[in-house]
């Protein structure tokens, strides 16, 4: 390759537009949990958009990847953690897995930066397609290949309540197109005042003004809006055993681990409880298997009257083939086991090998007791007072799956998990900063059970009432009011983001037309 396309293809990293690129994607990394500095991302793009100033659709394409690269290596830095500590990979293969997951998410930025410079180039204004396309592609990355909705700009804002609130109408992705419009919008206001003879942008500014008053008065009334639901709350205390993830599966730890938990749970229970619930394996055997460990639960929960539900592999026959899952069971007062929840979203790597077969190497990824089959049925489970909608670990990521529960008749969502994982990273904060949003997109409170943090209680507006810290050991405990399950966004579900990929096609299509036309 001659010096001059080797500078072709790694055009912009290296001049002056891939470096406004690389500023605009360590803003918005900075504007996510651990930094927190979620006014950032409002500003974080006008960087970017000045590198775009002029630039031909192919370097578009590259400006926009180079800054989601900038920002998701930032991001999502704790995954070597996982790879290299627990999945006890050559930090070789760690960091390779890592930069193609990281170009993955960049290609999406690519994509949206391409799109808004096509639709630019036949005239219309980056007010419009900058937005649309962000979310447009926001969306897509969600469920393209299993999905990995992870630090979209929207959850960045999970602390503002008031700006949350539209969440139970157009999801996470309404926050986002707001905040693309919004840096648009300051962008060319900064071009005009520079005197680089630009018009002030009237017209957009108006539009995010009203957007912005309408979002914030929605969003005020709904804080503002006494609870619907005249059910009973339930007393629930969350556990958190603080289980060092190296120990966790030795069987040499298992009465240990039981001891653990057991106390607990008697410590939350002396101010009253209807429902315990510990985290994702906090039974690191096969419940179903072992009559005498789960007797000493079942023992647990007659004499404390109390419902519990706690997290533990599962095992059934599928078409003659016995699969694994990862489940939860609810255990009732009388000591019977009443139900069981299966996790429906596995984690890739994590809880199965794609394409394992072809990629033996990788098996020493996954963890505990080998490859889970997802479940089959989001299927709300019974907890005395009302029913609950479970979601494991990697799930509260997913809105779909949240909405699925609520529309099936859960009342509370119950998302238990083990970030041990994840160490003292930014991970733990950005996956419950993300999980937020299921509580208000389902006016569905949502209680939190992690085995090392962060557990917590998130109410139906998204406040996060209490929280513990990480890697210690305790509890919560706190009345939770089954939500109303009234929400436009259980109706229409996810239809604003279908409207901008059905726009952002209309763009690139425009665009095809008007150059074939030219030529």
């Amino acid at each position: 390759m001659t010096n001059l396309s080797l500078r072709t293809h790694l055009l912009p990293l290296f001049d002056r537009a891939g470096l406004w690129a690389v500023v605009s994607g360590v803003l918005i990394a900075l504007s996510f949990p651990n930094a927190g500095l979620s006014f950032l991302a409002w500003v974080a793009l006008i960087p970017l958009l000045i590198a775009l100033e002029g630039a031909s659709s192919r370097t578009a394409f590259r400006i926009g990847f180079t800054c989601g690269f900038s920002a998701y290596v930032i991001i999502l830095y704790w995954i070597n953690i996982v790879v290299i500590h627990y999945g006890h990979m050559p930090w070789a293969v760690s960091v390779t897995i890592f930069l193609m997951l990281v170009a993955w998410l960049a290609m999406f930025y690519g994509l949206t930066t391409l799109v808004a410079r096509l639709g630019e180039q036949v005239g219309v204004k980056t007010a419009f397609t900058l937005p649309v396309a962000w979310v447009a592609f926001d969306f897509i990355r969600s469920f393209l290949l299993s999905g990995f909705p992870w630090a979209m700009l929207g959850h960045s804002q999970y602390r503002i309540l008031p700006l949350i609130q539209i969440a139970d109408i157009t999801g996470v992705y309404g926050i986002t197109l707001l905040i693309v419009l919004a840096n648009v919008v300051l962008y060319r206001v900064l071009r005009a005042v520079s005197g680089a003879g630009v018009r002030y942008p009237f017209k957009s500014a108006m539009l995010l003004l009203i957007a912005l008053i309408a979002t914030l008065v929605y969003g005020f009334n709904r804080l503002n809006k006494p609870e619907a639901t005249v059910a009973k709350p339930l007393r629930a205390a969350m556990i958190q055993g603080n289980i060092p993830q190296d120990v966790k599966w030795s069987p040499d730890f298992r009465d240990r681990t039981i001891a653990v938990y057991d106390r607990l749970t008697r410590e939350a229970a002396k101010g009253g409880a209807d429902l315990a619930v510990w985290p994702e394996s906090a039974v690191p055997f096969f419940f179903q298997d072992e009559p005498v460990l789960a007797e000493r639960i079942r023992a647990l929960a007659r004499e404390l009257n109390i419902y519990l539900l706690l997290g533990s592999p599962a095992h059934e026959l599928r078409n003659g083939k016995n699969t694994i899952l990862n489940s939860a069971f609810v255990i009732a007062p009388n000591g019977e086991t009443i139900g069981r929840g299966d996790k429906m979203h596995l984690v890739p790597l994590g809880e199965y090998v794609p394409l394992g077969r072809f990629l033996p190497f990788i098996n020493r990824i996954v963890a505990g007791i080998g490859d889970f089959s997802p479940g089959e049925h989001a299927t709300p489970l019974d907890v005395g007072r009302t029913r609950a909608g479970l979601l494991v670990c990697y799930e509260g990521i997913f809105p779909e799956l949240a909405r699925e529960y609520v529309r099936n008749g859960a009342r509370i969502l119950v998302n238990i998990t083990n970030d041990a994982w994840f160490g003292r990273s930014s991970a733990p904060y950005q996956h419950l900063s993300i999980t937020v949003f299921r509580a208000v997109e389902t006016r569905t409170p949502l209680v939190r059970a992690a085995n090392t943090g962060i557990t917590a209680i998130v109410d139906q507006n998204g406040h996060i009432r209490t929280m513990t810290g990480l890697f210690v050991e305790g509890f919560l405990t706190g009345e939770i009011r089954p939500g109303s399950g009234d929400s436009l966004y259980l109706k229409i579900g996810d239809a604003p983001a279908w409207l901008c990929v059905l726009l952002s096609a209309g763009i690139v299509g425009l665009a095809w037309f008007r150059q074939r036309k030219h030529r």
